[in-house]
């Protein structure tokens, strides 16, 4: 059997590494976009050589892991003043790799480009890279052996990256995540964060909208078909979005990704559950209810529900009572899609007036939160009589706020309909309440809490800002 002639992979590599030749640039596919405001995040983590570390760069399928790279690369060049020739990309899913290791790939860059890998200072990309076997001993390897080269790794196979990363990785690896897209990153991609006015010392800052109907408008779009960059900008996509997130993203994950990852048999029982969860987002729900409609044991899918959560394809919230308690038998629980468009690609868009649109606005809203460090302490809080859709607790277990999520004006001028969460509130020394509207801005002082109604796209909008300047914050804290 031949083997894939040397010049072949050479020339691969070359096609894939366009800057190494004049004009020296990023290709325009790529260029032409808006950054992420991730990168904001992940480029100083790059550019540090004082930790000798490799990235690994994980996140769910197509939220834009090469996109972020190559504006990455495209800063370096223009920014950093690399050198072209010492930054190499190789897409390890590409055949012509396949019996290749991460050393042999290094060797070939450094023979198509003159670099000295054990000299001079570079960078080396290795995308999707969960298609190389043992990839992080390959990976820890070269942090080891070559301290010139900055490494990075990426794969959307996020649940065994991050396995694998945790038990090999230890010392010599930096994880990175890289969520679908918030609100705030979907305006900033379009070029129409300008929709929103962000004025204002750091301390008190303030949002606000000049067009609320615009800002809805763009609000809906995103939580039908704004988790995936490809998606944002290709109408194609979004007229069958069931033919790309479905396909390339939902599926590969259930078919392929957790059956290699966790041995699971009955690939069709999964992909039946999820399918019920993603039509019940924002819904309560219980594994003895789940067992009875599915016809599967509470053991099974209480695994299956870990699995999706490991993959980052759903997050659980857990419930707590009228006291902010939490219950000794937890059987209670809601699970929201990490990104509510993938809800469209398996039924249907929403309009802003559908009677379901509620549920997907409650999921964009906590789809923001999962980008947050503070993810983990926040519940929804039900009792016979009422219920509040987040509350947060501190490390004290003790609430710190409350929101109360909808998407209609009318609690403004019915504060009675807000009773049970008011009470929560004053039975749990909140002073505070926040209400998501559809259109309405305003605070009034209602049973001696302080409401503030919000439009849920502004509010939307402020935690993803909110969220990435904390990141950013915190990684400068950072010894």
């Amino acid at each position: 059997m031949e083997q894939i002639p040397r010049a072949e992979v050479l020339a691969r590599l070359r096609l894939e590494n366009p800057w190494w030749a004049p004009p020296h640039e990023v290709p325009a596919t790529y260029s032409r976009w808006n950054p992420r405001p991730y990168l904001g995040i992940f480029y100083p983590l790059l550019v540090n050589r004082e930790v000798r570390r490799a990235i690994v760069l994980m996140g769910p399928r197509r939220v834009g892991k090469t996109f972020l790279i190559h504006h990455a690369i495209d800063r370096l060049i223009h920014d950093e003043n690399v050198p072209p020739k010492r930054i190499c990309y190789v897409s390890i899913d590409n055949p012509i790799y396949l019996h290749l290791s991460l050393e042999q790939v290094l060797a070939l860059f450094s023979e198509a480009t003159g670099t000295n890998v054990s000299v001079d200072e570079s960078y080396v990309f290795f995308d999707e890279i969960q298609y190389l076997r043992a990839w992080e001993v390959h990976l820890k390897s070269l942090v080891d052996t070559f301290p010139n080269v900055k490494s990075v790794a990426s794969g959307s196979a996020a649940a065994a990256l991050r396995l694998k990363s945790n038990e090999s990785g230890a010392g010599r690896f930096t994880d990175f995540l890289l969520p679908p897209v918030m609100f705030y990153e979907y305006l900033v991609l379009k070029g129409e964060e300008g929709l929103v006015q962000v004025g204002g010392p750091p301390e008190s800052r303030t949002f606000s909208t000049p067009d609320i109907g615009e800002l809805n408008s763009k609000f809906v779009h995103y939580l039908n078909f704004g988790g995936y960059p490809e998606v944002i900008f290709s109408k194609a996509i979004q007229e069958d979005p069931g033919r790309f997130i479905k396909n390339d993203i939902v599926d590969k994950v259930l078919l392929r990704d957790l059956p290699s990852l966790y041995g699971i048999q009955d690939i069709q029982e999964l992909n039946s559950l999820f399918t019920s969860l993603a039509y019940n987002t924002a819904q309560e729900l219980t594994l003895e209810d789940l067992a009875t409609k599915s016809g599967v044991a509470k053991p099974t899918i209480k695994r299956y529900i870990e699995y999706l959560e490991a993959a980052f394809l759903i997050r659980t919230v857990r419930r707590i009572d009228q006291d902010a308690r939490h219950f000794k038998r937890a059987r209670n629980f809601k699970v929201y899609l990490a990104n509510s468009s993938m809800r469209t690609a398996l039924f249907s868009p929403l309009e802003s007036s559908d009677n379901r649109i509620g549920a997907l606005v409650e999921t964009g809203i906590f789809s923001q939160w999962f980008h947050s460090q503070t993810v983990d302490r926040l519940h929804y809080a039900r009792w016979k009589e009422g219920e509040v859709d987040i509350v947060s607790l501190n490390r004290q277990e003790k609430p710190q706020f409350a929101v109360e999520v909808k998407w209609s004006d009318r609690y403004c001028t019915r504060p009675t309909e807000l009773t049970e969460p008011l009470m929560f509130c004053r039975k749990n020394d909140l002073s505070r309440l926040t209400v998501t509207t559809q259109t309405k801005e305003e605070t009034q002082l209602i049973l001696g809490v302080m409401v503030r109604f919000r439009p849920a796209a502004l509010y939307a909008f402020t935690l993803g800002y909110n969220i990435i300047l904390m990141k950013k914050r915190a990684q400068a804290a950072e010894p």
